[in-house]
């Protein structure tokens, strides 16, 4: 059985970026639900049930086609937020430092230039989804995943991701999804980001 993971900080700690009451909501109501339906369709499927979820969206072929869409959605939903609120702290730093940003500086031309291209692919999404820094064989990436798809079903590895999915920020900013992200760039965890560009 999958378990919801431990959120790493209070509901009000990244206040007044992100709302204490979209974050209850979202993480106790939507992620938990994801891992309550990836729980379910895996029923009978032990073998499957006990990989870890990374390696369950690496290679969906393994998965029985009855079920693959349900562990796909669900299995992502699981994942990607998982990663989302790792991604997130109070008072974090305001660009990534060392070989991250040095990465992102060759690739992307500094920092400023890579946030306006992270921001417009978030906005690019067409209804719910996510916007993503990865690594993959081409070095550093920005990609767009629809709904609850994720970048290592691709075979990518993220890095940061954005959910624009409006339960991420519909209480506060209603449908002003390019507030949310000028906000959300205030508690981005570029140490995080960076112990997994380091990994």
């Amino acid at each position: 059985m999958y378990t919801l993971n431990k959120l790493p900080y209070s509901y009000d700690a990244l206040e007044p970026y992100i709302d204490a009451a979209t974050l209850e909501v979202h993480y106790g109501k939507h992620h938990q639900g994801y891992v309550n339906k990836l729980n379910a369709a895996l029923e009978g499927h032990e073998e499957l049930a006990s990989k870890p979820i990374e390696e369950l969206l690496r290679d969906l072929s393994t998965v029985p086609e009855d079920i693959r869409a349900a562990v796909r959605n669900n299995g992502g939903g699981a994942y990607n937020h998982t990663l989302y609120w790792e991604s997130m702290r109070a008072g974090t730093e305001a660009a990534p430092t060392g070989a991250l940003g040095d990465g992102i500086a060759k690739i992307f031309g500094g920092y400023d230039a890579f946030k306006e291209a992270f921001t417009k692919a978030a906005l690019g999404v067409f209804g719910s989804g996510w916007a993503w820094l990865v690594k993959g064989d081409g070095g550093l990436e920005i990609i767009q995943t629809p709904n609850q798809d994720s970048p290592v079903s691709a075979g990518e590895t993220p890095l940061l991701g954005v959910d624009v999915w409006e339960h991420a920020y519909y209480l506060k900013y209603q449908n002003r999804r390019d507030e949310y992200l000028k906000n959300w760039w205030n508690v981005v965890n570029w140490d995080e980001v960076a112990n997994r560009f380091a990994a």
